[in-house]
């Protein structure tokens, strides 16, 4: 396994590998990884000969005032899980190589980086689409893989790709959870001990708005009001949004028709952890995760 810090270094054995038709999958992630980090490698795996796994903490996602100083980073501990994945090249730069002095360019993907998490995260998702889009650039994948834990960051990064005629296959892969249900994140660390025995309320929520729909009931208020109570049970919790969408654009949804997507955001003390599940359009199965 290769650690590659160089922009130039990584794209001349991308090219390298090209040149030998190999085909290249790539997971971008912020480091300190866990089990869900590596399922998405594997998925990676099962599409590509090669597995290249970018960690890099992006500050331009970060906002003033949030935790980019305080983000979990563990380099050697996500070496020896990647080496153990058989990954074949951890690309790890410096903040310095990935920007500029004078960095003015951003990638904004208007209306999708507006909604849900965007609304008290006004900067994020501009962050977001612009690190990946110097990743794509940089490693220069056939294919690219994330989790669906971060579900509109995912239709964000397909509706970019789309609208930028980015050659790479994007595949969503499903959420990992433990086994309360809990949606593994980074950011888990940060949670006492009882905040994490609450924040197994965010599961719980999530399925009873799929008990409500298994019961054919249709009235989405109803149902968020419903999310809500689950979730206010754990009274140190504090809800950012409970929002039912169309899976795909992130407008009105129109139940029975397409997916929706129902997502969350709620802090537990400090820490804001984020949710979701897919309700099927016709004929389709449910979408709620992995349970390890």
């Amino acid at each position: 396994m290769k650690v590659i810090n160089s922009i130039k270094d990584m794209r001349a054995w991308s090219k390298a590998q090209r040149r030998q038709d190999k085909i290249i999958g790539f997971v971008p992630t912020m480091g300190f990884l866990h089990e869900g980090h590596l399922s998405l490698i594997r998925k990676a795996k099962e599409h590509s000969d090669l597995t290249v796994i970018s960690i890099f903490v992006n500050p331009a996602q970060f906002a003033p005032g949030e935790d980019l100083d305080q983000y979990p980073r563990d380099f050697e501990r996500d070496e020896k899980l990647c080496a153990q994945e058989d990954v074949n090249v951890i690309f790890y730069p410096s903040n310095d190589n990935m920007y500029l002095d004078k960095h003015k360019t951003y990638v904004i993907t208007e209306e999708l980086s507006k909604k849900l998490c965007g609304k008290s995260r006004s900067t994020h998702f501009r962050g977001v689409t612009t690190i990946v889009a110097k990743l794509f650039n940089i490693v220069n994948p056939h294919i690219a893989v994330f989790g669906q834990k971060d579900a509109q960051q995912a239709v964000i990064i397909q509706r970019m790709v789309t609208d930028l005629n980015f050659d790479i296959q994007i595949i969503i892969s499903p959420i990992i959870r433990e086994a309360d249900g809990l949606a593994m994140s980074s950011r888990n660390k940060y949670l006492n001990e009882n905040e994490r025995k609450q924040a197994a309320v965010l599961y719980r929520s999530l399925q009873s708005a799929k008990t409500e729909f298994e019961k054919d009931n249709r009235s989405l208020l109803e149902i968020k009001d419903k999310i809500t109570a689950v979730i206010k049970n754990e009274p140190a919790s504090r809800i950012d949004y409970v929002e039912i969408v169309d899976a795909q654009t992130l407008g009105s949804p129109d139940p029975g028709e397409g997916d929706m997507l129902i997502a969350l955001a709620v802090f537990f003390g400090k820490t804001r952890l984020i949710d979701n599940i897919i309700v099927p359009g016709k004929g389709e199965e449910w979408s709620t995760g992995v349970l390890e």
